[in-house]
């Protein structure tokens, strides 16, 4: 599990970079990169890192589910996440 500063500092930058979006939106459709580099670094949404929900682990996240594979194996084996199941053949 990643550290709760960590997970605290992903969470800081989401919502910083919800908040300049209409305005890095704005800047840039009106071309002015001065303004843009006054913005704080971090409304920059490049910065932003796929973190999974539960864990805050930054490796083997699943776009579609939001969480990290572990997280994901060990909740589909518990019959949380509808209509996945474990393969058998």
């Amino acid at each position: 599990m990643a550290r709760e500063s960590v997970k605290a500092r992903q969470r800081k930058r989401e919502a910083l970079v919800a908040k300049f979006a209409e305005k890095r939106a704005a800047l840039k459709a009106a071309g002015d990169y001065a303004a843009l580099d006054r913005l704080p670094k971090n409304a920059s949404p490049v910065r932003l890192k796929n973190r999974c929900q539960l864990s805050g682990r930054p490796r083997g996240y699943m776009r579609h589910f939001g969480i990290c594979r572990n997280m994901f194996r060990d909740l589909a084996l518990e019959g949380k996440i509808p209509g996945v199941r474990k393969a058998s053949w």
